[in-house]
């Protein structure tokens, strides 16, 4: 049984590393090292998800927001266990954040 976990992200492409930075507006916050253009940050994105979770790129995917800054990332997990620690460090990631500065 695979587990699925709906993340809310607010992209801010064109940073120097991608990585995330806290919350905003509810969704977490994740800073692109990519230009919005050809799906270079939608690509960023979905490895920086892949890496930062521990699962393949083809457990990814970009559910909604292709082309905006508010974006819905899908994110396989192989069972609860594994959702629960990836809903852990997105916690930890929204709180640990700039307040959105």
């Amino acid at each position: 049984m695979t587990a699925l976990l709906k993340l809310p992200i607010h992209a801010t492409p064109g940073a120097k590393h991608t990585e995330a930075a806290g919350e905003h507006g509810g969704a977490l916050r994740v800073r692109l090292g990519a230009p919005p253009v050809d799906g270079k940050a939608n690509a960023a994105l979905i490895a920086w998800a892949a890496k930062a979770f521990g699962v393949p790129k083809a457990q990814v995917e970009l559910l909604h927001g292709a082309s905006g800054r508010q974006k819905l990332l899908g994110v396989q997990f192989v069972d609860e266990a594994a959702l629960a620690a990836a809903q852990a460090l997105v916690a930890q990631w929204m709180a640990a954040g700039d307040g959105g500065h």
